[in-house]
């Protein structure tokens, strides 16, 4: 977890999606303890509550579960949910931006497609 936070979006959203990155590279594998919230909001310098925030997240959407005194550990099946909703949110998102974008533009389909194979 060696990102920095922006002033894009809310604090805990980044968190939830530094975390989540963290585990689609393999920094954080299956099974294993993610940092506590008090580790998360020292390393931001940010309110424990807001790093708990993002971390439950997490906790509700499947992705961390908790082990009661021990700490959150990342699910098995987490990094294939990641992906999966990820490549959804790609789809119906950021592609299509994309594709009114290059419309807005007169791009044609044989152009984007040359350009995804360059």
């Amino acid at each position: 977890m060696n990102q920095r936070l922006t002033d894009a979006k809310s604090i805990y959203l980044q968190i939830s999606q530094m975390i989540e990155t963290d585990i689609l590279r393999g920094i954080l594998l299956e099974e294993e303890r993610v940092p506590s919230t008090n580790e998360l909001a020292k390393l931001y310098t940010i309110n424990p509550a807001t790093a708990a925030k993002g971390v439950n997240l997490l906790v509700d959407e499947g992705i961390l579960y908790k082990k009661r005194g021990i700490g959150m550990f990342v699910a098995t099946g987490a990094t294939e949910a990641i992906r999966r909703r990820r490549k959804q949110e790609f789809y119906e998102v950021r592609l299509q931006e994309l594709l009114h974008e290059a419309q807005s533009l007169g791009i044609t389909k044989d152009e984007l497609i040359a350009q995804i194979n360059k």
